[in-house]
């Protein structure tokens, strides 16, 4: 009996330690290292190299290491075979809490103070009023962001692919229904699954429905936006500021002009960071339902790409 990890450029010492506390018995094998593929029933990937599954001849379920799975299913060699994901509240409550920093960040004017220092200027301003947000993405992250904004009393709206019903949060759907949610919001959160619908959504089009002097924020993935849009938007002065979490290319390289330009924030990914407790308890269960052959849980649809 045996699983493999395939998450490559990451430090995988507690994860092997706590999945061999709870699965005695079972050879944790890592990638690219593997000791005896033919014994792997389950693949736990993150960013796995094209082909890096093809030598686990009798691998039945694969497993991702995170929410997220657009990295996973972008491998041309994946093969066809159930795939979970994720499901963790200690995410949810890294996500809300980066988005509460985020908010009082542009409601303080820190990033206007930030210039203002650097340029050895002293020049108070009360903090901005953002009344209205919107939330782009009504999955379980976005349905929770949107209805804990609504819960501290802001006014929020959202819009998602399909119709979505949240109390005290005005649900928008389709296209149609796109430029209705963003028309009055202050701040933008985008919290979109990257699918092929979703790759460069926001594209200039879009970006021209928001508010004027409008905020996005995208904590989704970096494929989802246009960045020649956005760029585009800040210099014309429609979008006051952007803070961005996710990038196409990660780490973002040192000649993006991301780095420099003064209305956006830059954050390494890490807006919602895997908990490993919680993941390797889901990792073991999933483990023992492959075994068993029982459905497993947090399956993803990969028709949809979520």
């Amino acid at each position: 009996m045996s699983l493999a990890l395939v998450i490559p450029d990451r430090k995988l010492g507690a994860l092997v330690e706590k999945l061999q506390a709870l699965l005695p018995g079972v050879l944790v094998q890592q990638w690219p290292d593997y000791s005896a593929p033919e014994q792997v029933q389950m693949a736990v990937v993150w960013k796995q190299p094209a082909g890096s599954l093809v030598a686990l001849s009798e691998l039945k379920s694969l497993q991702s290491f995170g929410a997220g799975v657009d990295n996973i299913l972008s491998d041309p060699d994946l093969p066809d075979l159930p795939l979970a994901r994720i499901v963790d509240p200690h995410l949810t409550q890294s996500m809300l809490g980066y988005l509460d920093s985020v908010l009082g960040y542009y409601q303080q004017r820190l990033d206007l103070f930030i210039q203002q220092q650097q340029q050895q200027q002293w020049k108070p301003k009360s903090p901005r009023n953002i009344r209205h947000l919107c939330v782009l993405g009504l999955g379980e992250l976005g349905a929770a962001a949107a209805s804990h904004f609504a819960a501290l009393g802001y006014q929020v709206s959202g819009w998602s692919r399909s119709e979505k019903h949240l109390a005290g949060v005005q649900c928008y759907a389709g296209e149609q229904g796109f430029a209705s949610a963003v028309a009055l919001a202050d701040l933008v959160v985008c919290l979109l699954p990257l699918t092929a619908e979703t790759t460069d959504f926001l594209n200039s089009d879009r970006l021209a429905l928001l508010k004027p002097g409008a905020i996005l924020v995208n904590v989704a993935r970096g494929a989802v936006l246009d960045d020649s849009a956005l760029l585009a938007a800040l210099g014309s002065g429609h979008l006051q500021a952007a803070c961005l979490d996710v990038f196409r290319q990660e780490p973002l390289p040192a000649t993006d002009p991301y780095w420099s330009h003064p209305a956006v924030l830059v954050t390494p990914h890490c807006s919602a960071v895997t908990n490993v407790d919680t993941a390797v308890a889901q990792i073991a269960e999933n483990y023992r339902r492959t075994l068993n052959g029982l459905p497993l849980l947090h399956l993803v649809d990969k028709a949809r790409g979520y």
